[in-house]
């Protein structure tokens, strides 16, 4: 079975290129150079679905960036998220909810899994910020309903070598325990990590990969107020966070060489 590729997009302009050079399916986000994507528009969605009406998306379901720690009130709009975006033609859902503790919101979790089936659901890299990696798959892995977790191995890459050990121990517990529940490795990869992360990872068992080939490029604006911006200051303080085709197509090539092994 061909090796899946996700690719996390925040705009129109990146959607469609990623869909141009092979993605398989997106993830599909708001702010994405901003703190790792919030709940993208419904208007987005619709301009995405309207030109690839056949691509399978996953739409991130965060309130803000910051933890994943929520109140009641933001926990009641990612509830509203979720019912709006389940009548509207996705693929699935992605979000992540933790405990003060480091722990998995196993409650909260539950009960956004019930309000977005039968989409598919993806517990996101929230899991990255546990406080233990095997803890917090028992926890997700009784949750009916649960279809995938995004993951680097609780590290700041997903190809580090403590990293590949997470991600390894996560393939088989899932190939082991629990076949419902796949696991998607992001963070890092790129066409200098994907052959071997794939060489590591697929004799336990991956089947998908995440990335977003994302950089920042200067906008469009000739007229810039000295001191002044709308952005996140420094460089890209007039910037605009894209997806860079060749990357997407880099990875896309790597993958699809596998198959010719």
């Amino acid at each position: 079975m061909p090796l899946i590729l996700e690719v996390c997009v925040d705009s129109i302009e990146s959607a469609l290129a990623a869909i141009e050079v092979g993605a398989d399916r997106l993830e599909l986000c708001s702010n994405l150079g901003l703190g790792g994507g919030t709940t993208p528009s419904l208007g987005l969605l619709k301009a995405i679905r309207k030109a690839a009406p056949a691509v399978p998306i996953m739409v991130m379901i965060r309130p803000r960036t910051g933890d994943f720690v929520y109140t009641d009130a933001e926990f009641d709009v990612m509830i509203e998220d979720i019912r709006c975006f389940r009548e509207n033609d996705v693929q699935g859902v992605v979000f992540g909810v933790l405990t003060p503790e480091g722990d998995v919101d196993v409650a909260r979790t539950q009960r956004l899994v019930l309000e977005a089936l039968p989409l598919q659901v993806c517990f996101h890299r929230a899991f990255d910020m546990t406080r233990d990696a095997r803890k917090a798959w028992h926890q997700l892995s009784k949750i009916d309903g649960l279809t995938r977790i995004l993951t680097s191995g609780q590290g700041t890459t997903a190809t580090s070598a403590n990293s590949l050990d997470v991600l390894k121990d996560l393939l088989d517990l899932a190939k082991c325990q629990d076949t419902r529940i796949e696991i998607l490795p992001g963070s890092g990869i790129n066409s200098s990590t994907i052959g071997a992360l794939c060489q590591a990872l697929l004799p336990h068992g991956l089947r998908e990969v995440h990335m977003s080939g994302g950089y920042w490029t200067d906008g469009a604006s000739i007229w810039r107020r000295d001191g002044m911006g709308m952005g996140i200051g420094g460089a890209s303080e007039w910037g605009i966070w894209r997806t860079r085709a060749s990357a997407i197509r880099a990875v896309k090539d790597a993958i699809d060489s596998l198959k010719e092994v």
